[in-house]
């Protein structure tokens, strides 16, 4: 579109606005919108901060905002610019935007980061040094060609995983930094990835390829170094508004401040207390340097909910105020207090689940639909032990925004070398794991042995037996140290229990330690759910004697993942992880998995941001209940391989008492929650077992260990021994006599 053109597009674009305003009673537009929505709305053209709490309606704000800047405010719609973080939202503002006003809004700069970056780069392609036809890398794409840069440097791909280079090099560019300007501090293994994001960057730009990363830092460079490129969009994004801003990253800040300049006017709306993506370069804080930058904006607080009964919102308005540095806002409502929050402790997760499964279907037999119901958890690898129980019970369910448990990746992995070892001549379970993790066997070598077979009529495994027979090259040992790892391990696991057949091919494979080393939140769920599939072959109990537990197993695993997950329209119960579960709302929420080292994880259990960035994702969950909201944990769990007695998490002792209704007595072995709750009495000696003064359920502190519960005791006299459950060092078997243990004040 050439300048003339688009001149002529916004200019009748902008008199059609006008017009339709006009014709529009201002009154009628604004009707809905509440004292402080109205304030935010029709705030002076000055840099404003609306702080808006969760369910207060800051969408509706938004694009009233707009309606009324292109109206009232004889703003044009060239002028305007209105930044989101998902397609989702940028589609539903844009949606509303247009009902609103009556006409379609599809030319106004309203999108994504990467979308309106994208948008940039294709206009400016030349300024930016790319091909006019340059090609977006999506996250396993720029996998892919990380992983052949890791090759091509000659490196060891087991020491150097892909996945790890790429979490390291989207990290460096999320704060604007080139490899040139990643300082590595005298560390070997940081010299090494910055050597990979060097080579890594030059092979891009040598192929005409960005990954969405590069299209922010791209547009951010393209702006920063050519002044009148910066000076035209300056002149013309008068007006910036960005939503969910508490998720903006350090490059996100600094982009949206260079295009704004000391002229342009920004409307951030965000909520601090809703800040839980630390670990992909979200910042809180951005809501406080926001005012530190811009002295002269104003503040707008959002405290008003229309989702939650009064009763959830103050649980959520209580937890929250555990974080020290939060700007404050306390939320309210008119829909009355509602239900107590009901809260469950089961003796092990499978009594969790039940319960919730029980629940659910005392709720669809009063006549709510099963998608009014959502079921938390904190990681990934918790809802295996759902999915079974609501499997077994017939109720329908979606995992929203992932895949089943025995559906994902690592777990598939996982299941096709158990085949493997049990039958040489599966060729799919050959194909998949053939490489995995990677041992030097690229694409050309298995195509040679699948020409192989095809010209025998054999196996994969015959076609790479004979391959190996004949080819002393690299590819050629490569192979046989796959073909020998299979062979030795179905050796070794003959007559072992099905755990630990399992767990001694997760070591020997590799599979362990290669999602281990990846640091990113997602090598982190993977390696978990590994450890769940120990938990889940240990818990499995084979129907028949038919076929060996392996095979039983394996057909099992085979059958739960052929089982067609609930469609899109179909009433389905709503399962997924706190952080896919932002943004939603539902009727019954059911937050499971409440405990130490769980929830909150247990590398946050140290403090500080870690701990903090917890203690919103908590609030984040409470805060998406509208009527009902249970709370449960298990007092026992078997957790990374091994059972282990729990604590109740902290999040649940910070909760007002007179809020939490407990639904069944706790006839446990250990007490937690009375340690953790200060408002509830710790038991006395003659409601308690004691043993060399101390009792179940005690709270103490060791020396070294820090804060812990008493969980069991064993033996007596100066041997005896007592397991304690420490904060932030797990559970420890102690010897009484030197323990030294002190009781805790609780």
């Amino acid at each position: 579109m050439n300048l003339l053109s688009e001149y002529t597009l916004w200019r009748s674009l902008a008199q059609a606005i006008k017009v339709k305003i006009a014709a529009m009673n201002t009154v009628d537009i604004y009707q809905d919108l509440n004292e402080k929505q109205r304030e935010a709305v029709m705030a002076p053209p000055l840099p404003l901060l609306v702080l808006a709490g969760a369910g207060s309606g800051k969408t509706r704000v938004l694009v009233h905002r707009i309606a009324y800047l292109l109206g009232e405010g004889g703003i044009s719609p060239h002028s305007l610019l209105a930044v989101t973080f998902t397609n989702k939202a940028a589609a539903e503002m844009r949606n509303r935007l247009g009902q609103l006003l009556d006409f379609s809004v599809s030319a106004l700069w309203v999108g994504t980061f990467h979308g309106l970056a994208h948008r940039l780069l294709r206009i400016h392609w030349r300024e930016a040094n790319l091909p006019e036809s340059f090609q977006i890398l999506d996250s396993d794409d720029q996998r892919r060609l990380v992983k052949r840069v890791i090759r091509d440097l000659q490196l060891d791909d087991t020491r150097w995983p892909a996945a790890q280079s790429q979490y390291f090099i989207n990290g460096q560019k999320e704060t604007g930094k080139r490899p040139g300007q990643v300082n590595d501090d005298g560390d070997p293994s940081k010299r090494q990835l910055v050597q990979i994001y060097s080579a890594y960057e030059a092979t891009c730009q040598q192929r005409g390829v960005v990954d969405f990363a590069e299209l922010l830092l791209r547009a951010f460079e393209l702006l920063r170094d050519n002044a009148t490129l910066l000076a035209h969009y300056q002149e013309r994004f008068r007006h910036i508004l960005v939503d969910e801003f508490q998720d903006t990253n350090t490059l996100q800040y600094d982009w949206l401040r260079l295009l704004a300049g000391n002229q342009g006017v920004l409307t951030v709306v965000g909520d601090d207390d809703q800040s839980i993506y630390g670990w992909r370069g979200g910042r809180a804080d951005h809501l406080q340097r926001f005012l530190r930058d811009y002295p002269n904006a104003s503040v707008v607080r959002l405290e008003q909910n229309y989702r939650s009964t009064a009763t959830i919102l103050a649980a959520a308005n209580h937890l929250i105020r555990g974080n020290p540095d939060r700007m404050g806002k306390d939320l309210w409502t008119d829909l009355g207090s509602g239900d107590p929050i009901r809260l469950y402790v089961g003796y092990n997760e499978i009594d969790e689940a039940n319960f919730v499964i029980d629940r659910i279907k005392n709720h669809v037999s009063e006549g709510l639909a099963r998608q009014e119901m959502a079921v938390l958890y904190r990681s990934n690898a918790q809802s295996r032990v759902l999915e079974e129980a609501l499997i077994a019970s017939g109720i329908p369910y979606r995992v929203y925004g992932g895949l089943r448990f025995f559906e994902r990746a690592e777990i598939k992995d996982a299941l096709a070398y158990l085949r493997l070892i049990r039958h040489r001549e599966d060729d799919a379970s050959f194909e998949r794991v053939v490489n995995v993790p990677t041992r030097g066997i690229g694409a050309r070598t298995v195509d040679q042995v699948r020409q192989l077979a095809r010209e025998q009529g054999i196996s994969l495994w015959q076609a790479a037996a004979s391959f190996v027979a004949t080819d002393s090259g690299r590819a050629g040992k490569a192979m046989r140290v796959f073909l020998e790892l299979v062979q030795g391990l179905a050796r070794e696991v003959v007559e072992r229990p099905l755990d630990e057949q399992v767990s001694l091919m997760l070591t020997r494979s590799g599979l362990t330690e290669f999602y281990a080393k990846d640091s990113s939140e997602r090598g982190e769920s993977r390696a978990e759910n590994l450890e769940e599939l120990i938990n889940a072959v240990r818990a499995f109990r084979p129907e028949s004697e038919e076929l060996s537990p392996i095979d039983t197993f394996l057909a099992h695993a085979a059958l739960e993942a052929g089982e067609a997950q609930g469609t899109a329209w179909e009433d389905c119960v709503q399962l997924m992880t706190l952080h896919a579960a932002k943004g939603l709302e539902f009727p019954i929420v059911f937050l499971t998995g409440l405990e130490e080292g769980l929830f909150p994880h247990q590398r946050a259990l140290g403090g500080g941001e870690g701990l903090e960035e917890e203690r919103r994702l908590a609030y984040v969950g409470i805060t998406r209940a509208m009527r009902t909201l249970y709370l449960s944990y298990a007092e026992k769990r078997r957790l990374h391989g091994s059972e282990t007695y729990g604590m109740a998490s902290r999040f649940v002792g910070e909760l007002p008492g007179e809020l939490i209704e407990e639904i069944r007595p706790r006839i446990k072995v250990s007490r937690p929650l009375l340690a953790a709750r200060p408002n509830v009495s710790r038991p006395n000696a003659s409601t308690s077992t004691k043993f060399s003064g101390h009792w179940l359920g005690q709270r103490v502190q060791h020396a070294h260990f820090g804060a812990g519960v008493i969980t069991a005791f064993e033996g007596d006299g100066p041997q005896s021994r007592v397991q304690v459950n420490f904060e932030r060092a797990g559970s420890k078997w102690l010897v009484l006599s030197y323990a030294r243990l002190e009781a805790a004040s609780v």
